[in-house]
């Protein structure tokens, strides 16, 4: 199964979000991952979602979002045409003779030691999915003790971005 990227811009208000999550809930679609935040308008905000199927589910998944009232514009962000981020926070296990190797994987993965304590290193990496999980595979021998991931955000690369005026989906019309 791929993971398919979908940005939606919808409405900023009470109920939007339970809206969408309650659509994939009912159709028997997981979501990988889901990130919401307000654009620079303040009345729309922008929904990242990551969800695995094929291409067929794609299709259904956007097909259905696009009715929503709340939904204003929806498009697959295509892999290669898109930059991809997550943040991470990772508290590892160390002691005297650890910490330096954990600062030094740290810095090897561009990422940023956030807090320190006597038995303790929290670490702040961002990047997209591959460079966050390799960074804790090399994490994971000192003791992870907690770990928060934000989720995928996304933005396609270039010129191109999803607008009010650029919905990618038809409108479709009712008329008497």
């Amino acid at each position: 199964m791929k993971q398919h990227v979908v940005s939606a811009l919808v409405e900023n208000r009470a109920g939007t979000l339970s809206r969408v999550s309650g659509l994939f809930s009912r159709r028997g679609f997981n979501i990988d991952s889901l990130t919401v935040g307000e654009t620079e308008d303040a009345s729309i905000s922008r929904m990242t979602i990551a969800v695995s199927g094929d291409d067929a589910v794609l299709e259904q998944i956007i097909k259905q979002l696009s009715k929503l009232v709340d939904v204003i514009a929806v498009r697959e962000l295509d892999g290669t045409s898109c930059l991809r981020r997550e943040i991470m926070l990772v508290k590892i296990s160390v002691d005297e003779k650890t910490r330096p190797a954990v600062i030094e994987i740290t810095g090897i993965f561009r990422s940023r030691v956030v807090d320190v304590s006597p038995t303790t290193i929290t670490v702040e990496a961002t990047g997209d999915a591959k460079k966050l999980d390799g960074l804790l595979l090399l994490l994971r021998p000192y003791g992870v003790l907690e770990l928060a991931r934000t989720g995928l955000v996304a933005l396609e690369r270039g010129p191109s971005i999803l607008s009010v005026s650029s919905l990618s989906v038809p409108v479709l019309s009712i008329s008497n």
